[in-house]
């Protein structure tokens, strides 16, 4: 099931496009709207238990260990 989600600030992710091409940078900016897969879990840090998920776009790319913190749903 695709969502629609917002993201909160602006950051940088590492986006796979292929298993046979390297990683890209994507620049994200504060606002973007876009529709995604969302697989949740959490993930222990030194200040604790964080929230994360990996977005897996339309168009097929994915990236992984996004920050709840970083994107909210929208309708």
């Amino acid at each position: 099931m695709y969502h629609t989600i917002e993201f909160a600030a602006e950051f940088t992710t590492d986006l796979e496009v292929s298993p046979k091409h390297p990683l890209e940078r994507l620049r994200i900016r504060k606002g973007t709207r876009v529709r995604v897969q969302i697989k949740p879990y959490v993930e222990e840090t030194e200040e604790g238990p964080v929230e994360m998920a990996d977005l897996f776009f339309e168009d097929g790319s994915a990236t992984r260990k996004v920050p709840f913190a970083q994107f909210r749903f929208v309708s």
